[in-house]
């Protein structure tokens, strides 16, 4: 039986740099056709991206259809003295992809006749490219939200956090499927939207690829650990300025320091690819702790996770403002099977998943008294080796190739349903 085919929308891509997730969408598609479904790609124009790399297009198998719209960043391509309309950037800062995708994905969807479409956040122009999609073509959509949109605070401009609900309530009505990757958000959205059915409302979490560490773990034995003779805990990607603060990781630092606990010839905290080095550098000169900090910049996807196979630890911040979220690096920290420090809510979705792997140092990202405690320990269980590893079986079956299982069941599911 010739594959079903499915139109994906999706603004994280290859040649896009520096965020994780592209690994959703990539995967997907790698692996969804051993599942029966063979993936046609609707992205954006690289232009579109503030930072771009190739290091990811040999990823995309042979054969895969890849269209990319018209699309600009607003911010960078119709600011006018770093000024721009505000309607230019809502929902957000890419919707010039909006009437390229739309008559882009007409056409694909004309000359290869799929049988479902899937759209991902977190840029929300992709859910309304789904939906305009699922209108002119009576396709099922299934709307893979990830995380939270519209909830309090966030996004802090009122325009656009309406447009952002209008997003949602749409997709609530329309898509056949809405996807998230916590067990925190589901349970927020079908509590948000009571009259969506709740079976329809789905759990599929992010994941780890297997194939992208085949060689790695050797290489990473040759050449040993990072700093030898010094501890270094890497932390492996953007640090948000509210959702990953750190201020308080480096108040605790200065205090340790300070007091002999911590020594800077013996201990580095290695923050790779954060986006945000200068606020950082500043924020550990305020403390007292440059001497300990290392600001890194991007690598290659495979160089960033033989970096984190040798740290001799790995770092996860998670504020308590996104206890219904789990970052995407953190699938790739249990696979690599380093020893984690999380600094995160110990009530929400972050540290239940660490717990469940395992991990059992964890403190309150806002707190410093806390996190001190936690970091002395956590480096002397590294020191006596005591620290245990990620439990196998929750790490196996955090594979994206069972990810994409789960994603082709919910098509199968829909294509049935729309039938």
């Amino acid at each position: 039986m010739p594959a079903k085919r499915i139109l994906m929308i999706a603004y994280h891509f290859p040649p896009l740099a520096g965020s994780s997730g592209i690994q959703r969408t990539l995967r997907f598609v790698r692996y969804l056709p051993e599942f029966g479904w063979e993936p046609i790609v609707l992205t954006a124009h690289p232009r579109a991206y503030e930072r771009s790399s190739d290091d990811q297009l040999a990823d995309i198998p042979d054969g895969v259809v890849v269209m990319r719209a018209p699309a600009f960043d607003t911010a960078r391509h119709f600011a006018i003295a770093g000024r721009y309309p505000g309607f230019l950037a809502r929902p957000d800062r890419w919707v010039s992809w909006l009437p390229g995708a739309i008559w882009a994905g007409r056409k694909l969807i004309r000359q290869y006749r799929p049988q479902a479409l899937w759209s991902t956040y977190p840029i929300a122009t992709a859910h309304l490219i789904g939906h305009a999609l699922h209108r002119a073509s009576g396709l099922p959509w299934i709307a893979d939200f990830r995380d939270p949109m519209a909830h309090d605070g966030y996004p802090a401009d009122p325009k656009t956090w309406a447009g952002f609900k209008r997003v949602e309530e749409t997709a609530f009505k329309c898509a056949v499927f809405r996807t998230f990757t916590t067990p925190g958000a589901v349970r927020m959205y079908r509590e948000r939207y009571p009259e969506a059915p709740a079976e329809r409302t789905v759990l599929i979490e992010n994941g780890y690829d297997e194939d992208s560490f085949i060689g790695l773990e050797v290489g990473a034995a040759a050449k040993g650990a990072l700093n030898p003779g010094k501890i270094t805990l890497l932390h492996s990607g953007i640090v948000y300025p509210i959702e990953r603060d750190p201020t308080q990781l480096f108040r605790a630092m200065g205090i340790l320091l300070k007091s002999g606990q911590l020594n800077s010839a013996r201990f580095v905290l290695r923050l790779r690819a954060t986006a945000y080095d200068d606020w950082l550098k500043g924020l550990a000169a305020e403390h007292g702790i440059i001497g300990a900090v290392e600001l890194a910049p991007p690598l290659p996807y495979r160089e960033a996770l033989e970096e984190m196979l040798r740290a001799d630890g790995l770092l996860v911040l998670q504020a308590a403002n996104c206890n219904d979220q789990i970052p995407a690096k953190i699938y790739e920290y249990l696979r690599v099977g380093r020893p984690i420090l999380g600094l995160t809510d110990p009530v929400g979705d972050t540290a239940e998943a660490l717990r469940r792997a395992g991990v059992s140092c964890i403190a309150p990202l806002d707190d410093a008294e806390a996190i001190a405690a936690a970091l002395t320990d956590f480096i002397a269980q590294i020191q006596a080796g005591s620290l245990l590893q990620s439990s196998t079986e929750v790490v196996s079956a955090g594979s994206r190739r069972q990810r994409s299982a789960d994603l082709a069941g919910l098509l199968d599911t829909a294509v049935g349903v729309h039938t």
